[in-house]
């Protein structure tokens, strides 16, 4: 007993893992948030809370759309904006602030106290900030961090929750300014702050802090340790690099804000969305390309592999299942294509990097094929009269076709064989693939659609 409480301390189990950074989560936005209406007032606070709502939901879903191709867990997801939103915006504000009154202290010069601290300080500290968040993802859940994708969406959260916390502070505190003042609304702080900060630049962190995603998600795919490390530190001193030249727009002259906003900002946010949607259509090209090796083998139907690689095919897919099954069958299809994309960039992966990248590949392999047979006879036929249906197959494919045995490029390719469909599994699991398969009743599916029958 006591020799194994050593190793229980030094790796603790994921509930406890979750229990501490839950509440760490809790304590730093309670925290944050009581330091932010302190300083803005209350009215100030709600009012600042209420605009910076305004782009949340669009920042989260531009970058939900990106991750669409192999979704991450939505807990993942959320631990990422709330580490942005509460514990890096403590860590920031705590930071800037004391560092800003060290260098007054010293220098006996607030006003260049506080540009110093601006162009030199808040860079750094606000990316190191975030890019913690992207460090716990990478370290202890590599199995949902495969490569640039998966750190561009994390990255896009966890800044999206910072940017919406100092939006708060920063429109608060205008407003404040705006009542004390007495100013008109169009003629206000309030007004000025929103336009520049919400309707001209919502993206400013989230670009910033992508960069030092795309260096993680380039780590993942390394096969060398110096690319391991040396990637994100590239990518986080890219990160640092473009914060302190967007805080340091407003010292090139009256008009230095247009011309970093117009020459830099508007560029690197074209060649944002570029990259986004080349990584997204090179996600899907590889899920074809590796999903085709286990449709040889007979794991999946001929039919799955171009609706699986197809993003309008899978939801065309999912609202089929639910609107022959109901949302469990709907819910079914989910998982069954967002475990086939899982194995098919682990098999990528495992593929590029050897053994010694994926060690545990044969377990993991095994437990997402299984999972993938279990709820195949709900997902397939809606997957193969997707596909039929999004003009992905020639007119005279048989979609619901299923090879006899797996072919023998398969055999060579490594892909175990399929079971056999009498062999039995764990009765719970087997017990719930048949009421998905009753429910969503997708069997019947060539005697119901024309372009389906023989």
């Amino acid at each position: 007993m006591f020799r194994a409480l050593p190793r229980m301390l030094a790796r603790p189990s994921g509930a406890v893992r979750t229990c501490v950074l839950v509440a760490l989560l809790a304590v730093t936005g309670v925290a944050i948030l009581e330091l932010v209406r302190e300083q803005t007032g209350t009215p100030g606070f709600l009012v600042g809370l209420g605009l910076a709502l305004l782009p949340v939901a669009p920042l989260m879903a531009a970058f939900r759309w990106l991750g669409r191709a192999a979704p991450c867990p939505w807990a993942q997801l959320w631990f990422c904006f709330g580490w942005g939103a509460c514990t890096a915006a403590l860590i920031a504000i705590l930071a800037n602030s004391f560092a800003t009154e060290w260098i007054a202290a010293a220098t006996a010069d607030p006003s260049n106290a506080d540009q110093l601290g601006s162009v030199a300080i808040a860079p750094v500290v606000e990316e190191c900030a975030k890019a913690a968040a992207l460090l716990l993802v990478f370290v202890f859940r590599r199995d949902h961090f495969t490569g640039p994708a998966d750190g561009f969406v994390a990255a896009g959260f966890t800044a999206t929750g910072f940017a919406f916390t100092e939006n708060i502070l920063y429109l608060g505190n205008a407003f404040g300014e705006d009542v004390a003042e007495d100013t008109g609304v169009l003629d206000s702080l309030t007004a000025a702050t929103f336009f520049v900060r919400i309707v001209l630049s919502p993206f400013a962190h989230p670009l910033f802090t992508v960069l030092t995603g795309l260096g993680f998600g380039a780590a993942a795919l390394s096969a060398r340790r110096t690319g391991r490390i040396g990637l994100p530190v590239l990518g986080l001193a890219l990160a640092m690099g473009m914060h302190a030249l967007w805080n340091s727009a407003s010292r090139f002259g009256e008009y230095g804000f247009y011309v970093v906003y117009g020459s830099v900002m508007v560029p690197a946010f074209g060649l944002l969305v570029w990259s986004a949607v080349w990584i997204r259509r090179r996600r899907l090209r590889t899920v074809a390309g590796e999903l085709a090796v286990y449709a040889a083998a007979g794991w999946l139907g001929p039919a799955e592999v171009p609706a699986l690689a197809s993003l309008p095919a899978r939801s065309l897919a999912r609202a089929l299942a639910r609107r022959s099954g109901g949302r469990a069958a709907g819910r079914a299809v989910a998982r069954y294509e967002a475990d086939a994309a899982a194995l098919a960039l682990l098999r990528n992966r495992a593929r590029r990097g050897g053994p010694r990248r994926e060690p545990d590949f044969a377990g993991r392999e095994r437990e997402l094929l299984r999972r993938l047979w279990l709820r195949r006879a709900t997902a397939g036929p809606a997957l193969a009269r997707a596909a039929v249906m999004e003009e992905l197959l020639p007119p005279w494919f048989d979609p619901l076709d299923r090879p006899a045995a797996p072919s023998a490029a398969a055999a060579l390719a490594g892909v175990p064989a399929p079971r056999k469909h009498t062999e039995r599994a764990e009765a719970p699991d087997l017990a719930e693939a048949a009421d998905l398969a009753e429910a969503a009743d997708l069997g019947r599916v060539r005697d119901r659609h024309p372009a389906l029958r023989g």
